[in-house]
């Protein structure tokens, strides 16, 4: 089961209706005859009336392919997933990739398999998933065929000159929030960092990536955690189950180190004024057992040494940014239990059972200057401690006084997350302020235990729109069906909305409660004079979902399964638009925002008119892959 919110894929299909309407002379069974004498010249004159330009008799509306992919794999993998990557602009200009499942299927023990699938004529790249009983692998695809190579596992003991020599505490500092009013709880006075005296000894170099790993890599890690505070990663972070006590790691005893790596930040150092550049990472651990045994683990907690690891001016260039690569990695040492000495010495390896975790420190004096109404402002400067562990976010999330509250992050809520990436564990942080989760990437090796989680990303939507009258409003919302290809032989359908008045039918999905001959307002249990999730004032209403099961060469573009709209009250078939045809039947391969009730879609989405309008000056790439992810706010139903 997929826990997220679909992320967008690219691409547009309509195929069949104003030309392609199907009008009876008179309705049989009530006797209503539809509306007479509306010619293809009278739709449309209609339509350039309503969007100001004809559409081009050559539109022929497709820019979705449907193809196949052998896949070879090996004993252990269980399952593969084919999934789309795919360049997109949001609502604020910015771009990101997003990744999305396109067809999925169970091996059943064979090591050859041909996977159909249905994708945007336009994508980044495609991706296959290997699932196995330990994690997750992937590969991109080149051409129509695909094969698992998954390489020999490789650890930190195995590849490490460890550092030499003696590393001892030189210094302590109360950390910020020992500072301030209110960030410790009761019964705590101070929360001591401390400082070892060789840094620059402490620092190894690290094994680069691979080309192939660091491309899929960051392919993705930014496709599941895109830039931008507009996609709500933190749903994600939370999904997974490794916040407060499920986000620590437990250290295994073996004679290894644990090494940290930084491998990215993207803090956009030049504007911002090296926000990561100048902060540190540290670390603090504990035994289980006192933890539970303490009466307030916050304060537990907070009452720990914490260690610094790495300082980040040592490890990133100042003008570095947006560069994923490994080359240095750090060594957490060990100073037994209890507040160290100033000169004691640590050792590179942890007896086993203790949990460790993970703080930044962000200590940048830069403060961004705006002028407001002719005032010049400036921004307060990022100062405070960062935890992985919500708990311990007491405060910083929410105090302005630091500018760390425009994350929309609450407080107790986590500053970090887990991700694996096939045989590597990484840190994704969020320092800054766009609860994005991927400002500082770093990987975690060594002797401790990896987390037990897979990154799903969600099925792909095809959006479905319907405009019922022939010379209609374009509001695309008389009927929407949202599908979902679940696997080679599943697709899930959901009728998500409905326009009032008329008597509607949905035709041949014929699944579960949605059939030919039941009306779609009584599905809902509502009557005909009712409009359903198209209003902004009405209360939302739950879907109407049914799986069927398909043959496993099914595509959406197949115009013989597609799902068409039957007006009972005019007596009118329509389905998706052909070439040289009006928009009356459009299908969208992207999870779509359709426009609010008497909304014309060229006004809830201002790319459209550029999408369809045959203007040679245009870049119909660009508009073709990004109209539909622009709404207009106010214009779409949200909710």
């Amino acid at each position: 089961m997929k826990k997220f919110v679909s992320i967008a894929v690219v691409g547009i299909i309509l195929s069949s209706c104003a030309k392609g309407f199907d009008v009876p002379e008179q309705d049989p069974n009530t006797g209503t005859k539809p509306t007479q004498g509306v010619t293809d010249e009278d739709i449309q004159a209609n339509f350039k009336k309503i969007f100001g330009a004809s559409y081009s008799t050559e539109q022929d509306w497709i820019t979705t392919k449907k193809g196949s992919v052998n896949v070879s794999a090996n004993s252990a993998v269980k399952k593969v997933a084919i999934m789309a990557l795919v360049a997109q602009t949001d609502e604020d200009g910015e771009t990101f990739n997003s990744m999305t499942i396109l067809n999925e299927t169970a091996t059943n023990g064979q090591s050859s398999l041909s996977i159909n699938y249905d994708a945007p004529g336009k994508i980044e790249g495609l991706y296959a998933a290997f699932y196995t009983d330990k994690g997750c692998y992937y590969e991109k695809i080149e051409g129509n065929s695909v094969a698992l190579s998954q390489p020999a596992q490789t650890r930190a003991v195995d590849v490490f000159q460890i550092p030499t020599g003696e590393f001892k505490i030189a210094s302590s500092e109360s950390s910020y929030a020992a500072q301030r009013e209110g960030y410790l709880v009761d019964g705590v006075t101070d929360e001591r960092l401390y400082s070892i005296d060789n840094y620059a000894g402490l620092k190894m170099d690290a094994p680069a990536y691979t080309d192939g790993y660091a491309e899929r890599l960051r392919d993705l890690i930014f496709a599941y955690f895109p830039n931008g505070r507009s996609h709500k990663n933190y749903s994600k972070v939370i999904a997974t189950g490794y916040t407060d006590d499920n986000a620590y790691r437990t250290t295994t005893g073996e004679n290894k180190p644990i090494v940290v790596c930084p491998i990215y930040k993207c803090d956009r150092a030049k504007v911002y004024g090296n926000e990561v550049y100048n902060s540190d990472l540290y670390y603090y651990y504990f035994k289980e057992a006192d933890l539970n045994a303490a009466a307030n683990k916050v304060a537990f907690l907070q009452n720990l040494p914490k260690y610094k690891l790495i300082p980040f001016n040592q490890h990133f260039r100042d003008e570095e940014d947006d560069v994923l690569e490994k080359r240095s990695a750090y060594a957490c040492l060990y100073f037994g239990d209890g507040a160290p000495e100033v000169g004691k010495q640590g050792t590179f390896q942890f007896p086993a059972g203790y949990k460790i975790g993970f703080m930044v420190r962000a200590k940048t004096d830069y403060a961004e200057e705006k002028t407001v109404n002719g005032v010049k402002e400036k921004k307060p400067r990022k100062q405070g401690e960062l935890y992985f562990d919500g708990r311990l976010n007491t405060k910083i999330n929410s105090d302005k006084n630091y500018n760390f509250e425009s994350s929309g992050l609450k407080e107790g809520q986590p500053r970090a997350t887990w991700f694996k990436m096939e045989d590597r564990i990484l840190l994704c942080w969020e320092s800054g302020t766009d609860s994005d989760y991927n400002d500082i990437l770093m990987e975690v090796e060594g002797s401790v235990t990896d987390p037990e989680t897979v990154i799903e990303f969600e099925y792909n939507t095809y959006t479905y729109c319907f405009e019922d009258r022939q010379l209609g409003d374009y509001d695309m919302n008389d009927v929407v069906i949202k599908a979902k290809r679940l696997d080679k032989t599943h697709v899930q359908y959901a009728i998500v909305a409905c326009g009032a008045n008329d008597k509607l039918f949905v035709k041949n999905i014929k699944a579960g409660v949605i059939n030919d001959n039941t009306e779609i307002h009584s599905l809902f249990g509502k009557s005909t004079s009712q409009f359903i999730n198209t209003e902004s004032s009405a209360d939302y209403i739950e879907p109407i979902v049914v799986t069927k099961e398909v043959s496993e060469s099914f595509s959406f573009l197949d115009e013989a399964t597609q799902p068409y709209l039957y007006d009972k009250t005019t007596g009118m078939e329509v389905k998706l638009s052909k070439r040289g045809e009006d928009p009356h039947g459009i299908m969208l391969p992207y999870d779509f925002k359709y426009p609010l009730e008497k909304v014309c879609i060229k006004d809830a989405y201002k790319k459209f008119n550029e999408w369809y309008n045959k203007n040679p000056n245009l870049d119909k790439t660009v508009v073709e892959t990004n109209w539909y992810t622009q709404p207009v706010k106010g214009k779409v139903y949200t909710k």
